[in-house]
């Protein structure tokens, strides 16, 4: 019987039932008797169903978390534009080779090697805006992912005021969300921000002589 017929089971809200009688896919419910059940449609379900209460924000760090956390690789991944090199050995940023990508964020943070902590700062913003395509991020997340990887900073405040001012600004802030003293505020890395990083890229890969 085709699912959702008149004589199939109800449609009901996301469930797995594990002893075996239904899963819940595509709005439906289907015989798991009848049909088996795929790990991966019931992987899926389960992770929906665990998503459902959580706004996009933290929908995103917890896909995010499970990334890293599985090794996947390929899934979140950013393209970076290779470097070209001229015939007199100069390099062309930004031309036709072969791109890169980065799974993760230590990936992301070796490949770049940045040498100050204003640098760390923004291949860890990089990494939230360009490769995750979050709309903004906050110092807390930033500073956070920086001390996992051995390179918190001292003061992530001052850092992002020091960006702010610089000309070109390298970054700004976009939003604040919420009206006390704590609230959390929301930066962006400008173009110069994005590009800032990329060069950093263009120059690790850049060969030696």
């Amino acid at each position: 019987m085709p699912i959702g017929d008149a004589g199939s089971a109800p449609r009901l809200a996301a469930t797995t039932d594990l002893d075996g009688r239904y899963i819940h896919s595509v709005g439906y419910v289907v015989r798991y008797r009848e049909i088996g059940v795929d790990p991966e449609v019931q992987a899926m379900s389960e992770i929906a169903k665990a998503l459902e209460p959580l706004d996009q924000d933290a929908t995103k760090r917890v896909l995010k978390w499970a990334i890293e956390r599985f090794q996947v690789s390929g899934v979140g991944a950013v393209h970076v534009p290779r470097p070209v090199m001229s015939g007199s050995g100069d390099v062309t940023p930004g031309g036709p080779l072969p791109e890169k990508t980065f799974a993760s964020l230590a990936d992301l943070f070796d490949e770049a090697n940045p040498q100050s902590g204003l640098d760390r700062v923004l291949v860890v913003a990089y990494w939230h805006q360009k490769v995750n395509g979050e709309d903004g991020w906050d110092s807390q997340s930033v500073n956070a992912e920086l001390k996992d990887l051995g390179h918190q900073s001292s003061n992530i405040t001052r850092d992002l005021g020091a960006m702010i001012k610089r000309t070109p600004r390298l970054v700004i802030q976009v939003r604040q969300e919420g009206s006390t003293k704590q609230a959390r505020k929301v930066y962006k890395l400008t173009r110069e921000g994005l590009k800032a990083v990329e060069n950093m890229l263009n120059a690790s890969a850049a060969p030696t002589t």
